[in-house]
């Protein structure tokens, strides 16, 4: 044997185990790190390029699964600089450094280093780099490229050899094309894809590849209308990507983008919260700068267009220096929208608003935006009497209407039959949501005073809306799709309040109740309706419109609408109310704050009210008062609800004959006298019984009980609802967890301080857990508005279960239990006058 020969031979151990070691990193990278160091010295010493080479890729790898993108770059640029290594070893550097590249913010440089490997790369590893090509591809906005390198790839892999290394790429493959898939809305496929890369992972032993994949489920889980499954898809990603915090980051900021899809802008904030710190810790530039365009948006939404502004340049600078140049306009109309929050309007922002909606015209994935950003500019010009501006832009938004949609002067006739039926192709092809389309259509009509055809133009628009939700079966996926129809609503009832028939006004807020919360909404409900459900009680809905305040209300003698003037007050009025509450002791504080919200929400129905037991539907800040504390209102049975159609189906919900109730309650931890409390309850209801303090067991003893009762903390996120909860001994209770339910207790009472807080996006109906409760079947929902304290709340809940025990409904019996107690802390949520016994 030659000399030459035996040297070969002895290194070829070396290249094995380096090898093994990137083989290892995809399963275990702590140990690669550390079999990868080993074999880099002995390859330096024995002046191997090839192994050393491929034990500093192997590192490489090892490094970017444990989320060090920049010590992964350094290790890769250090394996393409080793002298003497063959050209195929190089370029396999450079097809991991592709996809470090990108992530590291740098997704068009990431194609130049694929290019400058293609040509010394084998057949199967080109197809290898197509699998990575296509994440930088799809954050360049070139999704149609990025699948068909995906598709070119996977042909070649799915004939592949079969090595470790060949499964990972297939099933890294079918994960990249699955995230294109559904960044291009195309869920099923989306789902197909990643289900196949979970099924190839697991069987090829790539749990950290597997554990990547279904890091996704949350995502598409939101996407495809499962909201309870996609938290529940979070926790386990949660668990299996523990100590991989840029993994665990990624999947936050894509979550939250889901949820901001879906119209859970609060939520999405929290997974943002998480996620951006870890993502500017681990490098990795192209997620953070989406992470921080939706954190602008998020911040946009739930009113605060400051830090909107401020997180938006920041993204457009990081997306600007990464070229990303197809993602700038998305950012610049967060900038705009803000400015226009925050500043006077004026003719060069209107300019920019129309140029920003042009740019994003022009990337076809962005024509929703564009055609709502269009309107905004409309409505901006109509703000400063720019006439021929709005025109021209409403224009540009109703061209592709059918002619009989869009509003004519009377006398105008069609052209030609041909024209029309050339109407109906474009109506057919374009990409504007029949929303924005029919909002336009409206405002084209009142600038020409048509009240009548801009009414015809909401109807007909939120007729469409209503006929896309009723296509899905799933709760979530219709709540998705009415929204849609949200702004179009909220005009139609600004006609109305213009209008001022009180019948009007109580259609229309009921109509907009409907889309803006539609978990709550049921067919709609006419005066004459709640009339008879209301017997000598009475309903005040209020209404917000353009900064005042208005209340319609109903009794069985009248229907009238009254202006009660600006709402900055009403809002200043229940901070200053809550503020004292909380303080408790405070009586000067309370008395006077109660004192003025009277006199600014009830003073000038209180000649119709009498004594009247009464429906409330706040608006706004409304869903955050302690109706109780009001002076009128303290011995009164008090009913709060989402709207008057909720509350009807509520009262028929809980009106069924019902054989003696079945009580169930539990006591979560660290309140001295839940126990106690919870022994009361028991002894006020023949049959009662204690469940366990935990998840499982309240969730389960939801499906059976007729009342459940929990005495525990209760904790709101203002910005995050859904992950408001109450606390039990293994975790929080979450309102998400509430969303699978089949079936929900008739009464649920949440002995617990802020449990009945809500929020109200967009000015909707209210999220937190009373209402999520009523979504599900619940009937009334008792609960606390701010922190109580432990003694008051065991007294004033005894006596509500005495009272109820003894025939009183749970409105009376909370109105008679609070006035003996003084603890005015607590609100009955939905059909308060039904008795259970």
């Amino acid at each position: 044997m030659s000399a030459t020969s035996s040297s070969s031979w002895d290194l070829d151990p070396l290249i094995a185990a380096a090898e093994a070691a990137m083989i290892r990193a995809l399963v275990d990278p702590d140990q690669a790190l550390h079999a990868g160091r080993v074999v880099l010295a002995a390859a330096r010493r024995a002046r191997a390029p090839e192994a050393e080479v491929m034990s500093l890729r192997a590192m490489a790898l090892a490094a970017r699964e444990l989320g060090d993108l920049h010590g992964a770059e350094r290790l890769l640029r250090e394996a393409i600089g080793t002298v003497g290594a063959p050209p195929h070893r190089l370029a396999q550097a450079r097809l991991s450094l592709v996809t470090v590249r990108t992530e590291r913010g740098h997704p068009l440089q990431a194609l130049r280093v694929a290019a400058l490997a293609w040509a010394y790369l084998p057949p199967l590893d080109r197809a290898k780099l197509d699998t990575q090509r296509a994440v930088a591809l799809a954050h360049l906005g070139r999704h149609q490229e990025a699948i068909a390198s995906c598709d070119r790839a996977l042909r070649a892999l799915v004939s592949a050899p079969g090595t470790i290394d060949d499964r990972r790429f297939l099933a890294g493959g079918l994960l990249n094309r699955g995230l294109v898939h559904s960044y291009r809305g195309d869920w099923d496929a989306a789902m197909r894809d990643l289900t196949a890369c979970l099924q190839i992972a697991g069987h090829a032993g790539l749990r950290h590849l597997a554990r990547l994949a279904a890091a996704n489920l949350p995502f598409l889980a939101v996407r495809r209308g499962d909201i309870a499954g996609a938290f529940k898809h979070y926790r386990e990603a949660e668990d299996t990507l523990f100590g991989y915090p840029e993994r665990m980051a990624t999947m936050r900021a894509d979550f939250a983008g889901a949820l901001l899809a879906a119209h859970l802008p609060g939520e999405a904030r929290v997974m943002l919260s998480l996620a951006v710190p870890d993502l500017e810790a681990s490098g990795a530039h192209v997620a953070l700068a989406e992470a921080r365009l939706k954190l602008a948006q998020v911040e946009l939404l739930t009113g605060d267009p400051h830090r909107a502004r401020q997180v938006a340049e920041q993204a457009a600078a990081e997306l600007a220096a990464q070229d990303r140049a197809s993602w700038l306009p998305l950012a610049r109309e967060v900038l705009l929208r803000s400015r226009l929050a925050l500043e006077p309007t004026t003719p060069a922002l209107i300019t920019e608003l129309i140029a920003c909606a042009d740019e994003l015209e022009d990337g076809v994935a962005n024509l929703a935006g564009a055609a709502a950003l269009r309107l905004a500019a409309a409505e901006a010009a109509l703000a400063v009497d720019d006439h021929p501006t709005a025109s021209a832009q409403l224009a540009r938004l109703t061209r592709h209407a059918q002619r009989s949609e869009r509003w004519m002067p009377a006398g105008t006739r069609l052209t030609s039959l041909a024209s029309e039926l050339q109407a109906r192709k474009l109506a057919r092809t374009t990409q504007i949501p029949v929303p924005v389309r029919q909002h336009a259509l409206a405002l084209e009509a009142a600038l020409q005073e048509d009240v009548t055809g801009a009414f015809r133009a909401v109807n007909d628009g939120l007729a469409d809306v209503g006929k896309r939700v009723e296509t899905f079966d799933d709760p979530s996926l219709r709540a998705h799709a009415a929204r849609a129809g949200e702004r179009l609503a909220a005009f139609g009832l600004g006609l109305a309040v213009r209008d001022g028939c009180a019948g009007e006004v109580f259609e229309w807020a009921e109509r907009w109740r409907a889309v803006a919360a539609p978990a709550h909404a049921c067919a709609p409900v006419e005066p004459e309706r709640m009339r008879a459900e209301l017997g000598r009680g009475a309903l005040v809905e209020f209404v917000a419109g353009e900064g005042t305040l208005l209340a319609v209300l109903i009794t069985a003698e009248r229907l009238l609408v009254r202006h009660l003037g600006d709402l900055v007050p009403v809002k200043e009025a229940i901070i200053r109310l809550r503020y004292s509450l909380r303080r408790q002791g405070d009586a000067a504080g309370i008395e006077a704050a109660a004192a003025e919200l009277e006199r600014l929400l009830l003073r000038p129905l209180l000649s119709h009210l009498g004594d009247r037991p009464l429906v409330v539907v706040p608006v706004g800040a409304l869903h955050t008062l302690p109706w109780g504390a009001l002076p009128c209102l303290r011995e009164r049975p008090v009913s709060v609800t989402a709207s008057a159609a909720a509350w009807v189906r509520a009262r028929e919900r809980g009106g069924r004959g019902r054989r003696t109730p079945l009580v169930v309650a539990a006591a979560g931890p660290g309140l001295s006298h839940a126990h106690a409390e919870v022994a009361h309850v028991l002894a006020c209801h023949p049959g009662g019984r204690e469940a366990p303090g935990r998840t499982e067991a309240v969730l389960e003893a939801l499906e059976v009980a007729d009342v459940l009762h929990l005495a525990a903390h209760g904790v709101f996120h203002a910005r995050s609802p859904l992950v408001s909860g109450i606390t039990l001994e293994d975790r929080s209770l979450m309102a998400y967890d509430l969303l699978n339910v089949s079936r929900s207790a008739g009464l649920v009472v949440l002995s617990a301080c802020n449990s009945g807080m809500s929020r109200t996006p967009m000015e909707g109906a209210p999220l937190g857990l009373p209402g999520t409760f009523l979504s599900k079947g619940t009937s009334c929902v008792v609960a606390g508005m701010v922190p109580v304290r432990d003694e008051a709340a065991r007294v004033v809940m005894g006596m509500f279960h005495e009272l109820i025990a003894a025939g009183q409904p749970p409105d009376a019996a909370l109105a008679c239990a609070a006035a003996k107690t003084g603890v005015i802390e607590f609100t009955c949520f939905g059909a308060g006058n039904l008795p259970l016994y």
